[in-house]
């Protein structure tokens, strides 16, 4: 996983808690998995600050600010990340495996895809 290696991952709610627990999640899989990966979470309102100031290569936005997608493409695009929607049904049962499969598959392609896994 030579590519992905060093990849830092931002995960995005409303308050930052729920993702909180996903980033533990995360970890956890990543570190069994020697995955060199990088993963935080922050609230919505301080997003937008925190991809200036700390380089990300993709912005995992939970379902619940789902809507704010093409804001964060806009941006992404000016600081050179991606944005993909985290899936209700991952996000909900916290499964922290697929979601980091998931971001580094995304990683992968260069890409994401509209919207079919929501």
């Amino acid at each position: 996983m030579d590519v992905l290696a060093q990849k830092t991952i931002m995960l995005v709610c409303t308050a930052g808690m729920s993702t909180s627990i996903l980033v533990s999640e995360m970890k956890k899989v990543a570190e069994e998995r020697k995955d060199e990966v990088s993963i935080f979470a922050v609230s919505e309102p301080e997003a937008e600050a925190k991809v200036k100031t700390k380089p990300v290569d993709i912005l995992m936005l939970g379902p619940q600010v789902a809507h704010l997608k093409n804001k964060f493409k806009m941006l992404g695009y000016a600081e050179g990340f991606l944005v993909e929607i985290i899936s209700r049904q991952d996000f909900r049962t916290l499964n922290g495996e697929k979601i980091l499969d998931r971001a580094l598959h995304v990683l992968d392609e260069g890409s994401f895809e509209e919207d079919e896994h929501v």
